[in-house]
């Protein structure tokens, strides 16, 4: 057999191959990868910021991890249901109590996180109590250490997991509370409704890599590095209203 024929017959196919997708015309575009409705915001500061308060691991597994699984797990939930899929994280926490569990704990996880990174600062940047937040916490709790005892019992005593908040009241006053789980008091399922404006996270997660089971030295620890800045900018604005 002519050596030819074996050339002759793999040029035939090189040529029928353009032909073939002249004739089937060209091929269809890839779909564009769906845009994620949340993202997780980078820290404020490095993880090892906060050090001795709360360890660079703890902050890099907390964030990069379980605040990440919130928001992985809110955008799978949102998807999943079209008439929440353009609402605001706002929104979906605001009616939380008449949204599925996925929504309620993502939603919930997602905005308390990012809320409880702004509440943080490297110590040489917390600031202090603007003179406003300090005459209210005065007027409200007697002074400035019988409010963090107040605010660390409420912490030690939540059972299992959950969130410890100082809220601006829809009176104005201010009060302490805490809520179970990834709830918050802005969700109309919260036990005492108002603005947070401080937070602090009790979850296990939040503590244990430093303080194992001594939660109540992680609450003390913690106020080294509240972002009293922040705090009374907060409070500021739900002053107005």
């Amino acid at each position: 057999m002519s050596v030819f024929k074996p050339l002759l017959s793999v040029l035939a196919l090189s040529l029928a191959a353009p032909l073939a997708a002249q004739v089937a015309g060209p091929a269809a575009p890839a779909a564009a990868p769906t845009a994620a409705a949340f993202t997780l915001p980078a820290l404020p500061y490095a993880p090892d910021a906060l050090d001795p308060a709360i360890d660079a691991q703890t902050m890099t597994i907390h964030h990069g991890k379980h605040h990440q699984a919130y928001v992985d797990n809110l955008n799978k939930a949102v998807a999943a249901d079209a008439a929440l899929k353009d609402m605001p994280l706002e929104q979906l926490v605001a009616k939380a109590g008449t949204l599925p569990a996925a929504i309620r704990n993502n939603a919930g996880g997602h905005w308390n996180h990012t809320f409880f990174w702004q509440t943080m600062a490297p110590a040489a940047k917390t600031g202090s109590p603007s003179p406003e937040l300090a005459s209210a916490i005065t007027q409200q709790f007697g002074s400035m250490d019988a409010f963090k005892a107040a605010f660390k019992a409420a912490g030690t005593a939540r059972f299992g997991s959950g969130w410890v908040w100082l809220i601006v009241k829809p009176d104005g006053g201010l009060a302490i509370t805490s809520t179970p789980n990834q709830d918050n008091p802005l969700m109309d399922v919260a036990d005492d409704k108002g603005t947070p404006i401080l937070g602090n996270d009790v979850w296990e997660h939040a503590y244990y890599l430093k303080y194992q089971n001594r939660r109540a030295d992680y609450l003390d620890g913690w106020w080294q590095v509240v972002n009293w800045d922040e705090v009374s900018r907060r409070h500021a604005a739900a002053a107005k209203g």
